[in-house]
């Protein structure tokens, strides 16, 4: 028996594009008039402020990739009894970020004040005239007058750049630390270090009255980020069973697949970290940050990939991921002041250090889990230091005739900058030293506070049994047969086998 095809489908996807095309009609008769009394220039600068904040928002979602990112790295990366613990903590930070930095870090970063921190702008409250730039700006972010979008729009942006610096601090003291803990010494971070490392630098501070310049954030977002995580680290101690006698064992990524996935996913939200830094949709701009930013990554997983291969004897995966994650911090100081070739070369070197800082490290008995510390602290140090490297100079064209910048960085010493090179090297090391100091003092601070008030390592039980049941009475893997941890075996004792999670 034959089916006859009912009309009806066909008749109703037939009224709704009729209907789209009524609307869409409608509002450009709409749009129309409302332009009909502007000037051409005037309609020029709208145009411009649509593209400039449409650009921003993209960027500002593929930041938050990153962060998911970050998640899938960690949890790949640790042992699966600790997976929800770390998923929690990413999802906090997120959390805690957009709070705390509506409610005071935005102020704190942007707002007019001194120049040490702002003062003003706390709930985002008080005189602002965005997205009206330069001289017709008028509000108490001037910091921020540059970009012509609105002040909702630098908000989110920026909002998720503090998200990713708090973040890099989970993966440093995983799978031992105290789930309070870490609640606590995020908001410490996100209130008392990162705005005011980042006012220093981005908010109009001393060290940009001094000449120092970061672009995307190596040094506010990772290498402050970076310090935090190493003061924890160092005063959590390693995990158990990470050394013994001098001599380190392994505690196996549990999820290589979804460590790879998180890279991936990092990789591709760099391109909203770095891009929308410049908060405008400039196509010559923008298509070179992303394009230096993709070749950095590919050297840096490159050479961490070969540094590993003749150092390790091994091509080692979890040594590339890190390597590419290098490369991506390194440049971000200085993806829109160098020529392709050179952000070529800062990744790779980035790279190269990144495997070297993981046997560092590891030598040192410092436990990171995640490769933190070569990555973020590393990296952060050598991007930062390469602005006076490697700078083309303010003005000077590349092949298409387009100038990348005006404001910025002197030429590089190692390109014949000369003088300014050498006072731009000083102002990047100064930089370098103040937010080093400045970040891992109050750091060190904050977590010795936290170990006195609520106390930062579970017990041994508690890590033995893995965070997750421990701290949240939850599984990552529910109804999965795991293969059981064990610690490293002692002479002359049987070894010791731990819970199946």
């Amino acid at each position: 028996m034959k089916h006859r095809l009912s009309p009806r489908p066909a008749f109703w996807t037939l009224c709704g594009i009729l209907a789209l095309l009524l609307v869409f009609a409608g509002a450009h008769q709409s749009l129309a008039q409302s332009l009909a009394g502007l000037n051409p220039l005037s309609m020029q600068k709208s145009y411009q402020i649509s593209l400039n904040t449409g650009w921003v928002i993209f960027c500002s979602c593929l930041v938050f990739v990153l962060t998911m990112g970050f998640a899938l790295l960690g949890i790949g990366f640790c042992r699966s009894k600790n997976a929800v613990n770390l998923l929690t903590q990413n999802l906090l930070t997120l959390a805690l970020t957009f709070l705390s930095f509506w409610a005071v870090g935005f102020a704190i970063l942007f707002g007019a004040g001194t120049p040490l921190f702002g003062t003003q702008g706390f709930f985002l409250l008080g005189p602002d005239n965005s997205p009206l730039t330069g001289l017709d700006y008028q509000g108490i972010f001037a910091a921020l007058s540059w970009a012509g979008v609105p002040l909702q729009t630098k908000f989110f942006f920026q909002a998720l750049l503090a998200a990713v610096a708090v973040g890099i601090v989970a993966g440093a003291v995983a799978e031992r630390i105290h789930f309070l803990a870490f609640l606590l010494f995020s908001v410490f971070f996100l209130i008392f270090i990162y705005p005011v490392v980042g006012h220093w630098i981005w908010g109009g501070g001393w060290l940009a009255q001094a000449g120092f310049w970061d672009y995307g954030g190596a040094t506010v977002v990772h290498l402050a980020g970076g310090w935090a995580a190493f003061a924890g680290t160092v005063i959590l101690g390693p995990r158990l069973g990470k050394y013994r006698r001098g001599e380190s064992f392994a505690l196996p990524a549990h999820n290589l697949p979804l460590a790879t996935l998180g890279c991936l996913g990092a990789w591709l939200g760099w391109f909203g970290f770095n891009g929308g830094a410049g908060m405008s949709a400039n196509p010559a701009v923008i298509t070179h940050v992303l394009l230096v930013t993709n070749l950095a990554a590919a050297t840096g997983g490159i050479s961490a990939l070969i540094m590993a291969w003749f150092y390790f004897g091994k091509p080692d995966l979890s040594v590339m991921i890190n390597g590419i994650l290098g490369g991506l911090v390194a440049i971000t100081a200085v993806c829109r002041y160098v020529d392709l070739g050179w952000g070529g070369f800062i990744g790779a070197v980035a790279g190269a250090l990144v495997a070297l800082a993981i046997d560092f490290f590891d030598r040192m008995e410092i436990d990171d889990p995640v490769g933190v510390l070569p990555v973020h602290l590393i990296c952060g140090l050598w991007g930062t230091l390469a602005v006076a490297l490697f700078a083309l100079g303010p003005e000077v064209k590349l092949g298409n005739g387009a100038a990348l910048y005006t404001l910025g960085p002197a030429q590089g010493l190692l390109l014949g900058g000369g003088l300014p090179a050498l006072k731009q090297l000083l102002a990047q090391l100064l930089g370098i030293a103040a937010v080093s100091f400045f970040a891992l003092l109050l750091s060190w601070f904050g977590w010795r506070l936290l170990e006195a008030a609520v106390g930062l390592r579970v017990s041994a039980e508690a890590e033995l049994r893995g965070l997750d049941l421990s701290e949240h009475g939850l599984t990552a893997y529910s109804g999965f047969v795991l293969k059981q941890d064990s610690l490293p075996p002692t002479p002359n004792k049987p070894q010791n086998l731990l819970p199946p999670w």
